[in-house]
């Protein structure tokens, strides 16, 4: 074997911040640029769907190379036929990985269906598979969010030793993702749950890192756009409770709007 391959390793570009260990917050201005156009007002469909495939097939790579196990393979190549040399010796992604992509209803069926599809080009796809949760908001009189109610699901079987993927567009207050997660952890032990966001609030972390501490976060942006001037020229995290990223009716600023009524241009 090439012994360029025996210390072969993948470096994570992500900012600095006070979140924890398990929170990555991407620094990657291909990624940052595609988001900030997904989210100018004057973007509609059908480029909205082409962003968001954009932005989750580079997502799930970074995800990928980082948190995915990896094994040695040996594959010959077309030169064979000339060369017994012509043999590829070296990393891969273990193809015998289990993995589930789950589709959050509404804002998460194109991030999922886009994983889903990806996945099964690089692991063994009878061992991959996408399960569908429709959850939505609960919200109070004054529209303020209280939780998260589970309308339905369709889990297709246990998740033992899974890498569990939540390909969700927006991390605003986090029951979204608890809920979903509350599921899962009755029907086995993961090898470790992933959410995949486009962006998340600092508000967001608080609750599903309390919630669930084994949650391992990827974010393009965090927003915490109405924090105090002062705040916002610390680091992330940094003094944590005075950071806020989420309105009275709790959207995210300056974030893109509802994502699930702007993927689906339905505003209900």
């Amino acid at each position: 074997m090439d012994c360029q391959y025996e210390s072969y390793s993948y470096q994570l570009s992500e900012i600095k911040h006070h979140y924890g260990k398990n929170v990555h917050i991407l620094s990657d201005t291909f990624l940052i640029s595609h988001l900030a156009e997904l989210c100018s007002e004057k973007t509609k469909q059908p480029v909205i769907n082409e962003l968001i495939t954009t932005l989750y097939q580079a997502l799930l790579k970074i995800v990928v190379n980082a948190e995915f196990p990896v094994t040695r393979a040996k594959i010959p190549t077309r030169m064979i036929t000339s060369h017994p040399e012509a043999v590829y010796e070296g990393p891969v992604i273990d193809p015998k990985t289990k993995a589930v992509a789950v589709n959050l209803a509404r804002a998460g069926t194109l991030p999922s269906h886009v994983c889903y599809t990806a996945l099964n080009y690089f692991l063994s796809p009878d061992l991959v598979r996408q399960d569908h949760i429709s959850i939505a908001r609960k919200t109070d009189s004054s529209e303020k969010v209280t939780g998260s109610h589970v309308s339905g699901h369709k889990i297709g079987g246990d998740v033992k030793d899974s890498i569990v993927l939540f390909p969700d567009p927006m991390g605003a207050t986090g029951s979204t993702i608890v809920e979903a997660i509350d599921l899962y952890k009755d029907s086995g032990r993961v090898k470790k749950f992933i959410s995949m966001h486009c962006i998340i609030t600092p508000e967001y972390l608080k609750n599903v890192l309390y919630q669930h501490p084994d949650l391992v976060v990827y974010a393009i942006r965090l927003d915490r756009g109405l924090s105090p001037a002062s705040v916002l020229k610390t680091t992330p995290g940094e003094r944590w409770d005075e950071e806020k990223g989420l309105n009275s009716k709790q959207y995210i600023v300056p974030g893109g709007g509802g994502f699930g009524e702007v993927l689906n241009n339905s505003y209900v």
